[in-house]
């Protein structure tokens, strides 16, 4: 291989990362999810990342970008628990308790409650930022179109009443898993959250077995 060539082969291979990328990127979720998008600066990412600006932009792109890959990676990993414990359980009712406690777990576990980075924290994304926005709602609405068919599946097999309004159930659902998410922000304490997830499973319409 001549001289040129080999110097050529070497710039299109580009220079290797300094830096572990998906380890970057959690650090980077974390800001976010405790920040929000409008308030955390780049000067935040960059600290928390232990990376540069160049790195930064080289590896994420924009500011935006890297946001979206958070929200990929904590509907993948933490925020995701929540679903994959309401399908995880034959009873709708068990099932919905789990996604609440869960939740729960998740919005208390630190000693600075975060809420949901999907219902809560996106709410620091501001207008100038439609895209994103809209991005963030479809996630709030395929949350709320799983609860609402999970619902529907109980109401078929026979555990939830035949008259269950469930596009109405589903919607009480998603704005008790958003003030969860308030409260435990609020620094409500988890025994009053379950509790008051225990009261809301409690009013299910379940079918009378006779």
């Amino acid at each position: 291989m001549s001289s040129l060539a080999h110097q050529t082969q070497l710039k299109t291979r580009g220079r290797p990362r300094s830096f572990d990328r998906e380890t970057a990127l959690r650090r980077a979720m974390e800001v976010f999810w405790s920040k929000g998008y409008d308030t955390c600066s780049m000067a935040d990412l960059v600290d928390a990342m232990g990376i540069n600006s160049p790195s930064l932009y080289a590896a994420f792109g924009s500011k935006e970008d890297l946001y979206r890959e958070a929200v990929e990676l904590y509907v993948a990993a933490e925020g995701g628990a929540a679903l994959r414990n309401l399908q995880a359980h034959e009873s709708v009712r068990d099932g919905l308790r789990a996604m609440f406690r869960t939740s729960t777990e998740l919005f208390t576990g630190t000693s600075h409650p975060r809420g949901c980075m999907i219902f809560l924290g996106a709410m620091s994304v501001g207008a100038e930022h439609a895209q994103l926005r809209a991005e963030l709602q479809k996630l709030r609405r395929k949350v709320a179109s799983t609860v609402a068919a999970r619902l529907a599946q109980a109401v078929e097999s026979g555990e939830l009443d035949a008259r269950t309004d469930v596009p109405a159930l589903a919607a009480l659902c998603m704005t008790l898993f958003a003030g969860l998410s308030i409260q435990a922000q609020d620094g409500v304490r988890k025994p009053a959250l379950f509790a008051a997830i225990d009261q809301f499973i409690g009013t299910l319409p379940l079918r009378v077995k006779r």
